[in-house]
């Protein structure tokens, strides 16, 4: 009879771990910072409007050879080999 109550307890324990594992996760999910989304869809419209992607000439205009990162060197070579 001793064996089943080692067992409860030892079950119990293991119960009482998780439940604390668990409680502190949430702890640490409750204090990480949160930013409101009107906040954080308004800096995502403001980064959209002022970084320039190259790949989306319909919207920024053609890009010059010299401003294209995607573009081929001026060095007249189009391969580099290592």
């Amino acid at each position: 009879m001793s064996t089943r109550t080692g067992g409860r307890q030892a079950m119990s324990e293991l119960k009482l771990r998780r439940l604390l594992e668990h409680n502190a996760r949430l702890k640490d999910d409750l204090a990480r910072p949160r930013v409101r989304v009107s906040e954080a869809s308004a800096s995502l419209i403001r980064y959209c409007k002022t970084t320039k992607d190259h790949l989306v000439p319909s919207v920024w205009g053609p890009v010059g050879k010299s401003e294209d990162p995607y573009g081929q060197s001026s060095g007249g070579k189009c391969c580099t080999v290592q």
